[in-house]
């Protein structure tokens, strides 16, 4: 029963994760911590099976050729680094203030979302010149530490980001979370957090299945909706994990 219901609630949380750009630790990881694992077990558990979100994502989104080679690598070069960074340090720190103030940022993300209404419907590439370029890398860098640090919303931040610093639409954006995001970074994270703790094993079928059938099947209706649907998507996933985590 554990296992089945590991599945459905990793089949579910990654669906919807793949269809607003982030947000799967908002059932996923609650629900690891439910069933009996410490906060650091549940966190590396969770990292590695969202791994294969990214995959599922990752397979439908080539189909599409919507990313460029150089903005992917610099996405890569700018937010591994702050990953591992995150990744290392949250084991030794307390995580609660943390995990209030991230809640009230991303509460914020979808409010901010909702009161713009043609953010991120057209794509409009911008801040390309290298001041441009080294402001957003830094963004970025700061990401990949909540990334690394912190599971719930951080792939979220990461699509806004995109979407107001860098000019891009909804569906681009989400497709470069996702793939990058959600393969990438939380792979880096899930191989820190795997080397200083410990994960799991036993339960990362049934989280890996539905997380890859997920990722696909919410990467496919991004891609078959458009930006408003994903758009509206985005804002109720970001107002309902800031309050998950503000209220804990």
């Amino acid at each position: 029963m554990d296992q089945l219901l590991l599945f459905f609630v990793s089949l579910i949380a990654n669906l919807f994760s793949a269809f607003s750009g982030g947000g799967a630790g908002l059932l996923q990881l609650p629900v690891l911590i439910f069933l009996g694992l410490p906060f650091g077990v549940a966190l590396a558990t969770h990292k590695v099976a969202s791994v294969a979100l990214g995959v599922g994502a990752t397979a439908r989104h080539m189909r599409e050729s919507t990313l460029e080679r150089r903005f992917t690598l610099f996405i890569l070069a700018t937010g591994l680094p702050g990953v591992v960074i995150g990744a290392s340090i949250i084991l030794y720190i307390p995580d609660r203030m943390a995990e209030i103030a991230l809640g009230c940022l991303t509460l914020g993300l979808g409010l901010y979302s909702g009161s713009r209404k043609q953010l991120g419907q057209e794509y409009q590439p911008d801040h390309r010149d290298r001041a441009g370029m080294l402001a957003g890398g830094a963004g970025l860098f700061f990401l990949g530490i909540l990334n690394g640090s912190l599971t719930s919303g951080t792939g979220l931040f990461v699509t806004l980001w995109l979407v107001r610093w860098f000019g891009l639409d909804y569906k681009r954006a989400v497709a470069y979370t996702l793939v990058l995001v959600g393969l990438f970074w939380n792979g880096t994270g899930a191989l820190t957090l795997g080397m200083l703790g410990s994960i799991r094993w036993d339960w990362l079928p049934a989280l890996l299945a539905g997380s890859l059938i997920g990722g696909y099947a919410g990467a496919h209706l991004a891609i078959r909706q458009g930006n408003r649907w994903i758009k509206w998507s985005f804002e109720i996933v970001s107002v309902l994990v800031g309050i998950k985590l503000i209220i804990g």
